[in-house]
This record gives C-alpha cells, structure tokens and sequence, in this order.
C-alpha cells in the first residue's frame, strides 16, 4: 500500500494512503536512507510504501530542505521532502530573525531548488525606524530575485495575499522559533487551532509550540507546519559550491580572473570588486564566508 507521510512525531509517522486512510506506522530498526546520514530517515512529505503498520520502502525523492542535526554535527535533519516552495517566515524584531540564518535557508534551498518566499510577519509590532530597516531588507532580496511579502498574521493584514501563492502546491513553513508560523497558520485554516505562545519579554525569544511536522491540507495543496529552528548549519556543500547558491556571487563570479576563485582573497577578482563598489550587500557577502568557515571548521554554528 503506497501513501503520503503527512506526520512526524519522532517516533511515529502518520501516513495518508492513496485511498484515503490514515495509518500509524513505525520504521523497522534497520531502515536507513540511502546515503544520507540523517537523525530522521523518513520525512514529512516522503512518499512511503506501508505494510501492516511499518514503513517497508521511501520512493525516490525530487527535492528536499536539510540542514546539519544540532546535536548530532556529522548527521543531518531534513526539515521536509518533495515540496513545491518554502515559505520562510522571518521577524525584524520579536524576535528578531539574523540574515544570517536568512541566507543559509536560502542557500540550502538553492542547493535542491526549492523556491522560496519571504514572509516578513509581525509588521503591526514594529517602531517607525524598524519599519525603515525591514523596507530595507526587503528591497535587498527583491533585488536579489526573491518574493517578499510583508504581513501580520495576528491582525490579518497581508495573509490573503499569500493564498494564491499557496494554491494546489506543497509548501513548506519554516522559521525561527516565535516569528508567528503558528498564527499563520491558524489565520489561513482557521479549524486547525494550532498552539501559540507569547514571546519571552526577558530574552526576546521565541518557544516551541510546535513539536512535530505535520502536513495541512489548504487550497488543493499542503502546508507543511514544522517546529522552529534557532540554527542553520549547512550540510554536505563543498565551498567550490556556495558561489552558486548566492544568485549575485554566482553572477558577478563569472567575471572573475581564475574559474576556482573563492571571492576571498585573489587578485582579479569580480565578486570582491561588486562588493567594493556595493552591487553585493555585506551582510550577504559575510554569510557566504560564514558558510566557508562552516567546512573548515566542521562544526555547526549554533548563533546563526
């Protein structure tokens, strides 16, 4: 019997068969991926062949969105499989969301082709110069070929402009923990009632209110709500690849005097040069050198 994982809770998985029905299912013991080191071989939007209640085979899949295990720094976690878009829901404050942790996302999404939007949530919160820095940002990304789309989940505002963009396709909602994912949700498919929490007036920071990854079914597709990530440590990207997963790096590097150019150092450099004359931001430049140091130093930067 084949299905669609529609349910993650560590140590069962809900599966949606192709007739409708909802199984439980667990994994045998020595079920592992293929050549993938993962904390969680199975995925929300994996398809699966089930029998008698155990998960027996994964189907090959198109795409998916991963990123380095926080505890576990040699393994990975993959956030969900066989999606359409992500949806990165971010905050200029309460709490706020680094570009840092923006840009890794979007690498990582350029690595296996996932578009992604940006939701700029919690606008109604922010003070006239907060409102000056997310414009800003948002201009930034547009720039750089990105949808942006500027929101409130908890007043509403903004949120029936992202149907459309939801319509009939599998997206998954990503995020730090706090920025609203939840709200959202909520505001979209009202009949979910998913939890919310406040955040944390001490530390500016967001709880986990979601603890697994489910699949919502919206418009003819799938929302895919997933819990939120402090960190994005990138898994398995060789440095020669990170120019590419940066759209205005890749673009300028072609210029560049030697094809291996890390955008670092070299003499003739074009990547160095548009940073200079400011057609690349710092902040993006300084991410992709955060990414190099990643391999170098083999660890996971949990700050990011």
């Amino acid at each position: 019997m084949k299905g669609l994982v529609v349910k993650n809770t560590g140590s069962w998985y809900t599966v949606r068969t192709d007739d409708g029905q909802l199984i439980d299912c667990k994994i045998k013991g020595n079920f592992r991926l293929k050549g993938i080191r993962s904390t969680n071989p199975v995925a929300v939007g994996d398809r699966v062949t089930v029998a008698d209640a155990f998960i027996t085979d994964i189907e090959d899949r198109r795409n998916y969105i991963i990123r380095k295990s926080q505890n576990l720094s040699k393994q990975s976690h993959i956030l969900a499989a066989n999606v359409d878009q992500a949806f990165l829901v971010v905050t200029v404050n309460y709490p706020q969301t680094s570009t840092t942790f923006i840009d890794r996302f979007l690498a990582s999404a350029e690595a296996y082709r996932v578009p992604v939007v940006l939701i700029f949530n919690k606008t109604d919160l922010l003070d006239a110069d907060e409102l000056r820095y997310q414009q800003l940002m948002v201009r930034l990304y547009e720039t750089i070929g990105y949808t942006c789309k500027q929101i409130s989940a908890t007043k509403g505002e903004g949120v029936e402009d992202l149907r459309p963009l939801l319509e009939g396709k599998i997206t998954l909602l990503s995020g730090n923990s706090g920025v609203g994912k939840s709200t959202l949700i909520n505001c979209l498919v009202p009949h979910v009632n998913l939890r919310t929490a406040e955040i944390s007036d001490a530390h500016n920071l967001g709880q986990h209110t979601t603890t697994f990854s489910e699949m919502i079914p919206l418009g003819g597709g799938w929302v895919i709500d997933t819990p939120g990530i402090k960190g994005f440590g990138t898994f398995d990207m060789e440095p020669e690849e990170l120019t590419s997963y940066f759209r205005e790096i890749f673009h300028f590097s072609k210029d560049c005097r030697f094809s291996n150019c890390t955008h670092t150092h070299e003499p003739g450099c074009a990547v160095l040069k548009a940073l200079e004359e400011h057609y690349i931001a710092p902040s993006r430049y300084q991410s992709y050198l955060s990414m190099m140091e990643d391999k170098d130093e083999g660890k996971y930067r949990e700050g990011y």
